[in-house]
């Protein structure tokens, strides 16, 4: 399963959720706190505390463009692995 760490009022997380959307995948939404200081959560998942963060097993990425090229090489619509 996916998960998304984001917030909101991110327009690099709408591009990822808009992406997730296109290619009708499921995943979890981790909705965060806008202050980046009180993000312990994402920092303990990649490192780092900006969103998005995409975390799909073992996989972490943490950059917009990083996700959707990751999604579009390793998903097709629907979900499925390519």
């Amino acid at each position: 399963m996916l998960t998304l760490y984001q917030f909101e009022g991110c327009p690099y997380c709408q591009m990822v959720r808009q992406k997730l959307s296109d290619m009708e995948m499921t995943y979890i939404s981790v909705c965060v706190p806008r202050d980046r200081s009180q993000r312990e959560t994402v920092v303990r998942v990649s490192g780092q505390p900006s969103v998005p963060v995409l975390v799909d097993g073992d996989v972490v990425l943490s950059d917009e463009q990083d996700i959707i090229a990751y999604l579009e090489r390793t998903y097709v619509a629907g979900g499925a692995r390519a």
